[in-house]
């Protein structure tokens, strides 16, 4: 149990919402109350442990609504643990992670959900919940979700790529969006026309283009694009709402917007991987290139400008990491000689905060706009606000302290993700995680890990709050 009334003095206090000078107080895990630094109230406080915010910012913990620990993928599984990978999250300023159960084709949700249940139960340092994939939508599994969503799993993914493996037709996905209008559920979307992209794969390896760079050049932007616009006019049909995950091109961004402005429920989510990384990792020499294969794919520089402007004009909601890390040596390596052998993913998960306040010093979001799309909005997106992502009386004392001054260099030497590489090796970053509290509990102190497997808990969620 947490220590009784924690107090943080003289830090910045920002939400999505606001920016404010104040101290805080947590009484048993949550935030109870806030109160301007050195007035009559805040100065009457007493606490069992105080900890010293001056010149820092005092931030909600970040909500990454997209990782995948321990999936399994292309005869190989991810490298982080729900253990290994939570540990890394806390390290990076996240204190709420929503992962993917995945229902096996053949076999029904509740399996699917049951396997993910054990994997996380006992193991997670901070807290935790699902999205279910569907891989088999029909009569059973439709049915199910209805008792997946009384159950707080609101959301649900569905893949047009990856056939043979998730891939729904859009028959299957028009049927899972009909029953998620009626049930209050949010389908997540893959949108890459996975059919198509097959037959591209088949051609360049035949034609001996088996380099990595080439799964950035058969996964089309326009198929990504073209499978956007299908989604968002199957959930139109459906009368259903949409939020389509890991967006990387500027033709889908522009799908995303056209239907927002038509007033659709229609979301978006692009991660830190398409925001700071290119092609050019996809190209880069001897094999290397493997390490930044994930699909959506990593597309040309150009892309970027379009999708911070979206994060900009809130045609892009929120910033999640996908993280699946896969080691370089023993997995990324399975596709040497065949590009698509190599397991789909990046490791991110510890990096997704600090690289978006990179983002606020760098001029492309405001202070407020880096906590909306990395805690506010994911957790608003996914029934899980106010509990998460905020500061507010009543909140769970999920709180950063963030030194916005301290300079860093990302790299696997100091990285804690179960990884044998970083994505964003020898970059530069302003900003760094100084303490992290989960529900009171101190499981960062000053850049040491005090926290332990087992204190997450598993969080059921109400439906997506932006639907009236």
């Amino acid at each position: 149990m947490s220590t009784t009334r924690t107090l943080i003095r003289g830090g910045l206090v920002i939400t999505a919402a606001d920016e404010i000078h104040a101290d805080v107080l947590i009484e048993d895990g949550r935030i109870a109350a806030l109160a301007a630094h050195g007035s009559a109230a805040a100065e009457a406080w007493t606490a069992d442990r105080t900890i010293d915010a001056t010149n820092k910012y005092v931030i909600p913990g970040g909500v990454d609504a997209h990782t995948h620990m321990e999936l399994p993928f292309g005869g190989t599984s991810a490298s982080d643990s729900f253990e290994t990978g939570t540990r890394a999250a806390a390290w990076g300023g996240t204190t709420t992670i929503i992962d993917f159960a995945v229902q096996s084709v053949g076999r029904g949700l509740r399996e699917g959900l049951d396997t993910w249940y054990a994997k996380a139960d006992g193991n997670c340092a901070i807290d935790y919940a699902f999205h279910m994939i569907l891989s088999d939508v029909n009569q059973s599994s439709l049915k199910e979700m209805d008792l997946l969503v009384e159950e707080g799993i609101t959301s649900f993914k569905l893949f047009m790529a990856y056939p043979g493996v998730f891939y729904s037709d859009d028959g299957q996905i028009l049927r899972a969006m009909q029953r998620s209008a009626a049930n209050g559920g949010l389908i997540m979307m893959h949108a890459e026309n996975g059919i198509a992209i097959d037959v591209l794969v088949e051609q360049a390896l035949a034609e001996g283009r088996t380099d990595p760079r080439y799964h950035g050049e058969v996964r089309k932007a326009l198929l990504e694009a073209e499978a956007t616009h299908r989604a968002i006019q199957l959930a139109r049909v459906a009368g259903a709402p949409l939020y389509v995950v890991h967006v990387s091109a500027e033709e889908a961004v522009a799908e995303l917007a056209a239907a927002r402005d038509k007033g659709l429920n229609v979301f978006g989510e692009t991660c830190p991987q398409y925001l700071f990384l290119s092609t050019d990792n996809l190209a880069e020499p001897d094999f290397e290139g493997a390490k930044y294969v994930c699909s959506t794919p990593l597309r040309p520089k150009e892309h970027q400008a379009a999708l911070w402007r979206g994060l900009r004009t809130n045609d892009l909601q929120v910033v999640s990491t996908d993280h699946c890390p896969f080691c370089f040596v023993g997995q990324k390596e399975l596709g040497r000689g065949d590009f698509s052998k190599i397991p789909n993913g990046l490791p991110g998960v510890e990096n997704r905060m600090d690289l978006l306040h990179q983002a606020v010093v760098d001029g492309h979001l405001t202070r407020r706009r880096w906590i909306e799309i990395a805690c506010a909005t994911p957790a608003r997106m996914f029934g899980l606000y106010p509990k998460k992502g905020t500061i507010a009386p009543g909140a769970d004392a999920d709180v950063v302290i963030y030194d916005p001054q301290a300079e860093q260099t990302l790299s696997v030497e100091t990285h804690h993700m179960n990884v044998d590489y970083s994505a964003y090796e020898g970059k530069r970053i302003t900003g760094q995680v100084e303490t992290v509290l989960s529900r009171g509990e101190m499981v960062i102190d000053r850049r040491e890990f005090t926290g332990r497997a087992g204190h997450g808990v598993y969080t059921p969620r109400s439906t997506c709050q932006y639907l009236s």
